[in-house]
């Protein structure tokens, strides 16, 4: 009897994991020259751990939520999300609480994370048109009418 448990435990866990690789489009992230597919295949192991926990409470950044309310921020998580979490430029002391915590946080602040970026980017004039210089092809434009 325990063995038919234990059995259908691990199948539980081998469809949470396609459930997760086929949310995040694994295999087009795991072909993006920009992801190492250990560091890939180590978020998706976090992200079923963290699905697959039988607690109560999960912690995350020092609080403890509800583990159905994790589970269904880490169930909605999808490539996007993924990218967004690696693009961190910071030392980091403690990777699995500051991934649990960048995965469940994800959904929350991405679109406001980009909003503030192109925002920023504005403003500082990174995204103005440059204004063409002696040299280059534009410089050289004409409008119609004119004569050459």
């Amino acid at each position: 009897e325990r063995k038919g448990t234990e059995a259908a435990a691990q199948s539980a866990v081998d469809i949470y994991r396609e459930i997760i690789k086929d949310n995040i489009d694994y295999h087009i992230l795991k072909q993006d020259m920009k992801f190492d597919g250990d560091r890939l295949d180590e978020i998706v192991d976090l992200m079923l751990e963290t699905v697959c926990t039988a607690r109560k409470r999960v912690r995350i950044a020092g609080d403890d939520y509800p583990a159905e309310l994790v589970k269904s921020k880490f169930m909605k998580l999808d490539g996007e999300h993924i990218r967004f979490v690696r693009e961190n430029t910071t030392k980091i002391r403690n990777i699995k609480q500051y991934l649990k915590a960048a995965l469940f946080n994800a959904p929350s602040t991405i679109g406001n994370y980009y909003t503030s970026l192109v925002a920023h980017d504005m403003a500082s004039g990174a995204l103005s048109p440059k204004k063409p210089q002696y040299g280059d092809p534009d410089y050289y434009s004409f409008k119609p009418g004119e004569s050459l």
